[in-house]
């Protein structure tokens, strides 16, 4: 009776890394697919303010525009280093037009575009020179930075990235799902009390979030795991 329990416990952490390592692979971009939308609407926040702003800061966000355009068509190649009839890239945007708005969020976008073609140490150093203290968008390149440490194996940084985007953001959106790719990494790690800890929060704080209605069964998961 004791073995055929010792080998059923066996069998439900077989399957609970199963469905934790299933998570991480369907879900490794959506974070980026969170943040396209986060980033289109600041885009139009910018190029907004940019109406009456100087002539420098008007040009780049011209030149950002069919960048964002690209980036919309899913061509990130060619929004990230231009194309042969006139767009420079993102990359030469936040080169040329440094210290504007345009050139800050060209580095997020960049950072992005290299995330989506699997060049994920350039895409973190790009999402890294982005700086602003908007709710959503500040946090959104923490989480999408956090996610680009995951792919290249680095846990600890990407845990502690996507746990500092959730604080944060600080809202039923976006906390939830930092922390719950958060928790996922941290079970992989066998950080256990940390996951529950990252579960438990959208439990008691994000309750009203999607990610809420079965976060009891990741940390059921994660206190099996744990025994």
């Amino acid at each position: 009776m004791a073995e055929q329990k010792k080998t059923n416990e066996a069998l439900n952490v077989k399957e609970a890394l199963t469905q934790s390592e299933a998570f991480l692979i369907k879900n490794k971009k959506a974070i980026i697919g969170a943040v396209l939308a986060v980033i289109i609407i600041a885009a139009g926040i910018v190029m907004y303010k940019n109406l009456y702003a100087a002539p420098r800061e008007e040009k780049a966000q011209a030149a950002l525009f069919k960048g964002q355009q690209y980036f919309e068509a899913d061509a990130y190649a060619e929004a990230l280093n231009g194309d042969s009839i006139g767009y420079a890239g993102f990359l030469k945007i936040a080169d040329e037009y440094s210290g504007t708005d345009a050139a800050n969020l060209a580095k997020a976008y960049a950072g992005l575009c290299y995330a989506h073609l699997g060049k994920y140490e350039e895409a973190a150093k790009a999402l890294d020179g982005f700086s602003g203290k908007d709710q959503m968008v500040a946090p959104a390149m923490k989480g999408a930075m956090g996610n680009c440490y995951a792919q290249l194996g680095q846990l600890d940084k990407a845990s502690s990235l996507l746990l500092k985007a959730a604080d944060e953001a600080d809202n039923n959106t976006l906390s939830p799902i930092y922390l719950l790719q958060a928790g996922e990494i941290l079970v992989k790690q066998g950080k256990y009390d940390d996951a529950i800890k990252a579960y438990a929060t959208i439990k008691d704080k994000y309750f009203r979030s999607y990610q809420a209605m079965d976060i009891d069964k990741y940390i059921e998961q994660a206190k099996l795991m744990k025994k």
